[in-house]
């Protein structure tokens, strides 16, 4: 071998290894002494006490945001697609859709938008809105839903988040527990509130955002309801013509009450406090590096989910600029977007996105069927450059680093990162723990680090985070410097924080971020937040965790979804169906166990595409998705792949479940059967398919 050669690879390997030594040997979070039940507590390794804000003199989220709009004046803040036109597509079936031919984005400078949220603040009080009364903001993420949220803050109005995906019954339950006197809408919102204007007590002002069409709602909501029904822009020039002063809250003022989307029953009101949000804000700050006007944000996921209204919150906070999209509309293939026209993430080529599991492992399950659909040599040189890649992040010196990694870069990576504008250098992934496979397969066609996140609406997000340099799978990182995090005992299920080598039991946080409770639900609270003796207010989540040599957290279970079986045997749901979910097969799972019987069985969201394809190569004959999910055949492949998914995992036998039903139909936010942060409503799913379930038990 060539002496240069042996003198280079020489330093380059002890470097790789030396730093793979000082990852493992790192603290991230430490043990930490606290009051309340005994368990085993872990703070941020940098701050011995939690944090609370990071700006001097910032104590509030009005107060926030102004400051920002005084120092980015012209700096862009708001950007929005200008939409040119709507055509409908018809596809074999009879099926049609609708298709979006979009603009540039144009935007909004921080001037700006402070002045929309200021004249929008006036407006709302010149309308008749009420102190002490309750505004609810019902629509899906666009900038005005920012502009409300803001100009609410200014006049110290509690803002009542709602999912623009709620059925009838927990939307009426939302508005009327909460007294909601004012709504803000669009075009589908409006309909739906149409529809149960009967049912709702309080509300007496609707306000809609001008969309294309809207004015046959705006008709019928003024013949048909007693409401003061006027447009968003006209509330916004109320305000300009006769300015009201602000009314600036406190630190202790309620901000927003945030129903959860809920897997069980109607969703309950989570009361956030501006200390809360800013405390986790804050503690953001301190880990993602370089936050700054350079940073071009994309917004699509619910402002109504606490991950996207503290992610926006914090855009602001640093002079970012946030461009709003669609799930529909975020790519030049998804559904709503017109052939030929740029999807949101190409036009904006953002620099930072969030995104729930759910969605990332779409993405992976697009690239990688696009790139087994091309084949041939694109396909080898994909996996070569993958598997060459994998190695890196694994910790080999021997797989692609340098100029190797550049080369596959460009060769490779370099058209899947276009998908996604092809600039993001950092993913937040937040809602559930993301499976380990996703997360390397994102980390390395997009080039991008990924955050994990672990926190809950009752936490404000905050909780645990992983940072920058962590590339460990299938953990959510250190507690947040506004987090302790700490695991207590639970016994029935097996989980001691006396366990080696690692602590487990169920995760308990406290902090300035944790939130004053339910809204009107006393019972609920109790028994879920408790202060301690130092004053420290704590959430017990139901989830399990373990903690790690370094101080950071593993999801592992969680309490409601763990079952014991007739003959003893405890089966996980949540951890059967993340192995199983991996099956090209399955679209969504839901695994249901029966205590009175020994074996577990599943509900199967089919794979349309996958399952089609495999019915082809067979010649199975069918006349439709649902005709094909209904033959033996079929039925048995796909438990075949569950079988084989299953034994990749190690699971035990009587976790795998012995009988299946395949569902042609996708499980949405719409249908009510996930929710908005697309977790499964497991309750709602067993009633939905009760009959179906007592049949695979027969």
């Amino acid at each position: 071998m060539n002496p240069y050669f042996v003198g280079f690879l020489v330093p380059v390997a002890v470097s790789l290894l030396l730093r793979k030594r000082r990852k493992a040997e790192r603290k991230r979070g430490v043990p930490v002494e606290v009051g309340g039940e005994p368990g085993y507590a872990v703070r941020n390794y940098r701050f011995e006490q939690p944090v609370e804000t990071h700006w001097e003199g910032v104590s509030t989220l009005a107060e926030l945001f102004e400051r920002s709009c005084k120092e980015f004046v012209y700096m862009p803040l708001l950007g929005t697609r200008k939409l040119i036109s709507k055509e409908t597509e018809s596809a074999p079936g009879g099926r049609s859709f609708e298709k979006l031919h979009l603009g540039e984005y144009e935007w909004k400078c921080y001037a700006e938008a402070f002045k929309s949220v200021c004249d929008f603040s006036s407006g709302l009080v010149r309308l008749g809105h009420q102190k002490n009364e309750r505004v609810a903001i019902f629509a899906e993420t666009r900038a005005e839903w920012q502009v409300a949220l803001q100009a609410c803050f200014r006049q110290n109005i509690t803002v009542v988040t709602i999912y623009a995906s709620l059925g009838e019954e927990a939307l009426c339950h939302s508005l009327n527990e909460t007294e909601v006197t004012t709504v803000i809408c669009g075009q589908k919102e409006l309909k739906k509130l149409i529809d149960i204007s009967g049912q709702l007590d309080t509300v007496t002002r609707v306000v809609y955002i001008d969309e294309e069409g809207i004015s046959d709602e705006v008709s019928l909501a003024r013949n048909s309801t007693s409401w003061i029904i006027e447009s968003f822009d006209e509330v916004g020039r109320l305000g300009t013509e006769a300015p009201v002063e602000a009314n600036m809250p406190l630190p202790s003022d309620v901000a927003v009450i945030m129903y959860t989307s809920g897997s069980t029953g109607l969703p309950k009101g989570v009361m956030m406090t501006h200390r809360n949000v800013l405390a986790t804000l804050s503690a953001v700050m301190t880990i993602v590096p370089a936050l700054g006007s350079k940073d071009i944000y994309l917004a699509y996921l619910p402002l109504a989910h606490i991950l996207e209204l503290a992610a926006e919150a914090l855009m602001a906070a640093v002079g970012a600029s946030i461009g709003y999209g669609s799930p529909l509309t975020l790519t030049d293939t998804s559904n709503k977007i017109k052939k030929g026209t740029l999807g949101d993430a190409s036009a904006l080529k953002p620099t930072l996105m969030t995104a729930v599991p759910a969605i990332l492992d779409r993405v992976r399950d697009g690239v990688r069927k696009k790139v087994d659909a091309t084949g041939g040599v694109a396909k080898k040189l994909f996996d070569i450059g993958y598997n060459r890649r994998l190695a890196a992040i694994n910790g080999s010196w021997l797989g692609a680093w340098g100029l190797e990694k550049l080369l596959w870069d460009t060769l490779v990576f370099g058209k899947v990162r276009a998908i996604l504008g092809g600039k993001i250098r950092f993913v937040l992934s937040g809602g559930a723990p993301l499976s380990g496979d996703t997360q390397r397969f994102i980390n390395i066609c997009l080039g991008a680090p990924i955050g994990q996140g672990y926190g809950l609406t009752e936490t404000c997000a905050g909780g645990t985070f992983s940072e920058y340099d962590d590339t460990s799978v299938g953990r959510v990182g250190a507690p947040l410097p506004c987090s302790y995090i700490k695991l207590i005992d639970w016994p029935e299920g097996g989980y001691l924080t006396a366990d080696s080598p690692m602590p487990r039991g169920e995760i308990v946080i406290g902090g300035p971020n944790i939130t004053k409770g339910y809204f009107k639900n006393e019972a609920k609270t109790n028994e879920v937040y408790k202060d301690d003796e130092k004053g420290m207010r704590w959430f017990y989540s139901g989830d399990i965790g373990r903690f790690h040599p370094d101080g950071c957290l593993e999801i592992i279970d969680r309490k409601k979804d763990i079952v014991k079986l007739q003959h003893g045997e405890y089966v996980s749901l949540g951890k059967v169906e993340a192995a199983l979910i991996v099956s090209p097969y399955v679209e969504n799972i839901m695994v249901h166990a029966d205590p009175f019987h020994n074996y577990c069985v599943a509900l199967v969201v089919a794979a349309h595409n996958e399952l089609e394809n495999w019915a082809s190569q067979q010649g199975i004959k069918y006349s439709d998705f649902s005709d094909l999910c209904q033959k033996q055949e079929a039925v048995k492949e796909v438990l075949g792949s569950l079988a084989k998914a299953a034994k990749q995992a190690r699971l035990e036998k009587f976790e795998i479940p012995a009988k299946i039903k395949l569902i042609p139909e996708p499980w949405t936010p719409e249908s009510g059967l996930v929710t908005a942060a697309l977790k499964l409503k497991r309750e709602v799913i067993r009633k939905t398919y009760e009959n179906d379930l007592v049949q695979l038990y027969a």
